[in-house]
């Protein structure tokens, strides 16, 4: 996961609205079945829906009343933290 990523796609959603997201990352989840894919590509589809994922999750703390920089902070912990498990 890439912080500034994440970063940029929260403020999208502020911008827009997390149904964007949402429906994008069904799609790019659909796009994962498909068999001829080789393993690079899986990567990269991954790396894109977890960042998205994690924008989901600091949008959602911040409607619950924490601030931005804050939220961005407490999920990347929480990454890293369950990294180093």
């Amino acid at each position: 996961m890439k912080l500034p990523v994440i970063k940029h796609l929260t403020q999208f959603i502020e911008d827009n609205d997390e149904d964007y997201l949402v429906e994008t990352i069904e799609t790019l989840e659909a796009l994962t079945e498909v068999p001829s894919l080789k393993d690079e590509e899986l990567d990269v589809l991954g790396e894109l829906i977890s960042n998205m994922y994690g924008a989901l999750e600091v949008n959602k703390m911040v409607k619950d009343g924490t601030p931005k920089k804050e939220a961005l902070n407490t999920f990347m912990q929480r990454v890293l933290g369950s990294i180093d498990k």
